[in-house]
């Protein structure tokens, strides 16, 4: 049996971490004697006594051959530290996870990555700078990375969607959970156009030390990092110290001086990070991998979208005033769910605007 699958196999063991994975391959390694050894011999070298009967009564190729099922069934990916696919720059992290489970187009994990995150209670600023330098970062071709989020997260994923280059969405819970369920519909988009990552295997239950330990990877995919918005206790800040631990990049997007939202943001001036306040001035540090083809896109006029019936029906219900959710709910045409996600394809599509206080209008 290939190593990466015995790799695989050891990830998918029930409290076999990423800490533990190492000093089995540490003092085993050669992993296939794994299948073999009892209880006894794999706790002799060190291994704590649980892992090693677990190891020892489950751990079997035919273990590995219904977990490798399971996930071809459901149609996401494997790739382990020993694929020659497993994304090169991320590599290089002190870090790097053993496993990605992957849903999508798998060969922009190995192009040109930028990171971007923010707030999840972004102002209409944060949100406009997200999705528009997003965009034009995409078309310019680069992959954007997030977190699938609220917020800014989202805004850069909706963006990056719009060029060429697409996203890349690192999950802070298994592949097969999409949270928060209001990203649902961005979700689907996002494994149909560009890729979704999570290092967590199917079963694995949600904890709030996850999604920190995600932000490494985003920053380790990571060419640089954009903050958009973020206040001085702001998660994304993780990401951006994942970053300069690891030479990336950081650009900082200011904004007013007197915005709890950019706190965080201008505290990161103060330490150094590089203002930002054009999206070129992140190209130029890049202009040398870039053909003048790629640095011409970011200027291109945003594609024109067709709409679906029911989103010509909603469309035809805003105008330049705003409306609210619960106006659009009135008629009974669309239950709340359905019309969130009519909605969401439209903001993405560009057609319409989303502003505070889940109000919409014509963009």
């Amino acid at each position: 049996m290939d190593n990466r699958f015995i790799l695989f196999g050891l990830h998918e063991l029930e409290g076999v971490g990423w800490k533990t994975i190492l000093q089995l391959l540490t003092r085993f390694p050669d992993p296939h004697v794994l299948l073999e050894l009892s209880a006894a011999a794999i706790a002799s070298k060190g291994i704590r006594a649980s892992i090693a009967e677990q190891i020892a009564t489950r751990f079997t190729p035919s273990f590995i051959e219904q977990k490798l099922q399971l996930y071809k069934k459901q149609s996401i990916q494997i790739l382990t530290l020993l694929d020659e696919d497993y994304p090169s720059i991320l590599k290089e992290i002190a870090q790097p996870p053993w496993v990605l489970y992957v849903k999508g187009n798998v060969s922009l994990l190995n192009g040109r990555l930028l990171g971007m995150v923010g707030t999840r209670t972004p102002t209409l600023y944060g949100k406009k700078i997200a999705e528009e330098w997003a965009a034009a970062l995409s078309r310019a071709g680069f992959s954007i990375v997030s977190g699938l989020a609220r917020g800014i997260d989202s805004k850069a994923h909706i963006g990056a969607l719009q060029g060429k280059s697409k996203t890349v969405a690192v999950l802070g819970c298994a592949i097969n959970q999409i949270y928060p369920r209001e990203n649902a519909l961005l979700y689907r988009n996002i494994e149909q156009e560009g890729v979704i990552i999570s290092e967590y295997p199917i079963g694995t239950g949600m904890r709030p030390g996850m999604f920190p330990q995600r932000n490494r990877i985003i920053a380790g995919l990571s060419l640089g990092v954009t903050v958009v918005e973020a206040a001085e206790d702001s998660g994304s800040l993780i990401t951006v110290e994942f970053a300069v631990d690891e030479s990336r990049d950081v650009f900082a997007v200011p904004g007013p001086i007197d915005s709890n939202q950019s706190s965080g943001v201008h505290k990161l001036l103060k330490d150094g990070a590089k203002l930002v306040t054009r999206v070129e001035e992140i190209v130029e540090d890049y202009k040398h991998m870039l053909s003048e083809e790629d640095q011409g896109a970011m200027k291109k006029p945003l594609p024109t979208f067709s709409l679906t019936d029911e989103e010509g029906e909603i469309v035809r219900k805003l105008s330049n005033e705003p409306v609210s959710i619960d106006t659009l709910l009135e008629d009974g045409q669309f239950t709340f769910g359905h019309l969130h996600a009519v909605l969401l394809s439209l903001v993405m599509k560009k057609a319409i605007k989303q502003l505070p206080g889940s109000t919409y209008i014509l963009a």
